[in-house]
């Protein structure tokens, strides 16, 4: 039996923490990542079977009272986590009473999850009661989209009707859009609640000024999902800096015909124009 460290979760982690830090979307110890595992995929493995460490954590996460996670450290940068998995990344157990995690696997310097780790958390409570197959949930700070929350309006409707008509791939990744919410300090139990309470209803929650929480069911599809995102913000901000004057777009028609195309089920409030939301004519 091979050791965790060997575990297709651990290289796929560290594969994805180095290329979020190659596109310049976790800078320093910027980001965070949390990945859902089953107690038959953390078994199927050697060196998971005993707690190394008791870790408090400041939610009451009982909801997920035995559940696995690989989650990233706090303060560990991303570009090391490839050479350093077993330092920079921990498996843990959420514990019956939920206040605290049970440490499985890796913070081998003494380290512990995320500070933004009841966060996730929240999130997947959220996720899991849409979708019983997602099992990640990625924080990061996509430069373009960031960047618009300082000239865009921080509405959901007027963000994902703009980011749809940069490119026609954006409907058919994220049909329900995305989900903003106000400027909040980071790391708090607060932001936290409001960031599961947009999870609801969007894969994607934009925090104004400071990065995105996207929500997965695997790390390449929740990394795809923020890349497409990020894509499009990326058209916008060319579009700015080509004079803003747009000549042509994909129209309320072409959404359909994209629907149709790829039979979404896009969200419908947002697929109805109004004067407040459209930055895009």
């Amino acid at each position: 039996m091979k050791d965790f460290i060997e575990s297709p979760y651990v290289r796929d982690m560290a594969k994805t923490t180095n290329n979020l830090y190659r596109h310049g979307w976790d800078e320093r110890n910027g980001g965070n990542v949390s990945l859902r595992l089953t107690k038959e995929e953390v078994e199927a493995f050697s060196g998971t079977d005993k707690v190394l460490r008791e870790i408090p954590i400041k939610f009451d996460a009982s909801e997920l009272a035995g559940k696995y996670y690989l989650v990233t450290g706090t303060g560990r940068y991303f570009k090391n986590m490839i050479d350093y998995p077993e330092r920079d990344m921990g498996l843990v157990r959420i514990s019956d009473a939920g206040n605290r995690v049970d440490l499985m696997w890796g913070f081998n310097d003494g380290g512990e999850p995320t500070s933004e780790f009841p966060a996730h958390l929240m999130s997947h409570i959220e996720r899991l009661k849409q979708n019983p197959n997602q099992r990640v949930i990625m924080h990061c700070h996509p430069t373009n989209l960031v960047a618009m929350t300082f000239t865009v309006p921080l509405s959901s409707k007027r963000f994902s009707r703009t980011l749809w008509k940069m490119h026609p791939e954006s409907i058919v990744v994220f049909p329900e859009g995305i989900g903003v919410i106000p400027y909040m300090c980071p790391g708090t139990n607060e932001i936290g609640e409001k960031t599961a309470a947009k999870m609801r209803d969007f894969r994607v929650v934009v925090w104004p000024h400071h990065g995105v929480f996207a929500a997965g069911d695997s790390l390449d599809e929740t990394y795809g999902l923020v890349e497409t995102v990020e894509k499009s913000a990326l058209i916008y901000t060319t579009i700015q800096q080509q004079g803003g004057v747009i000549l042509q777009s994909i129209t309320d028609k072409d959404f359909r015909d994209l629907i149709k195309r790829f039979d979404l089920k896009p969200n419908e409030e947002f697929l109805t124009p109004d004067a407040a939301t459209e930055l895009v004519k």
